[in-house]
């Protein structure tokens, strides 16, 4: 079963999350294809998509949403996965609760793919990716650096993903 893997990510920690879900479910026996989703212009040859978005400013990155609605009539009986990277910071500050939801556009990617499920993943915010004001708002906000991604728990996801799509297999 071929199986596509596509995330947008700012600084990489997003596209990282992408590679280990699709070495979970290449390790499964799966073909993964890993792309970034201005790479993906059709979905022909894939039976089923995971597909994913680092979270900034409580949005989805644009070429992740774009791809859904680029692509969502071809999804249609596909098997469909959404994840997000973010928050940061230390799961126990205010701020980071204050940030702990599912991103604005959830919704309509999920209308646009039809996706079974979505799952969050806290992210990874490192102070020499960011410029001008950003770099300034992490003095203002301390305990947003760092990373504070969970690998057992996307590998596990991963692994939920390939226990369904072996079921569906067979």
């Amino acid at each position: 079963m071929k199986v596509l893997v596509s995330a947008a990510s700012r600084h990489g920690s997003t596209a990282q999350i992408a590679k280990a879900i699709g070495d979970v479910l290449g390790s499964r026996g799966f073909e993964v294809t890993l792309a970034p989703p201005e790479d993906v212009s059709a979905l022909s040859e894939f039976e089923a998509v995971v597909l994913g978005s680092a979270v900034y400013m409580g949005n989805w990155l644009s070429p992740a949403i774009d791809l859904a609605h680029r692509i969502g009539a071809e999804l249609a009986g596909k098997p469909v996965w959404l994840f997000s990277s973010g928050p940061v910071g230390k799961p126990s500050s205010k701020f980071a609760r204050q940030m702990d939801f599912d991103p604005i556009d959830l919704q309509a990617v999920q209308k646009a793919t039809g996706a079974r499920a979505h799952m969050r993943f806290p992210g990874k915010l490192d102070r020499h990716n960011l410029r001008g004001l950003q770099r300034v708002g992490l003095t203002l906000f301390r305990g947003l650096e760092g990373d504070f991604l969970d690998w057992k728990a996307i590998r596990e996801w991963a692994a939920s993903i390939a226990d369904q799509l072996a079921e569906t297999a067979s």
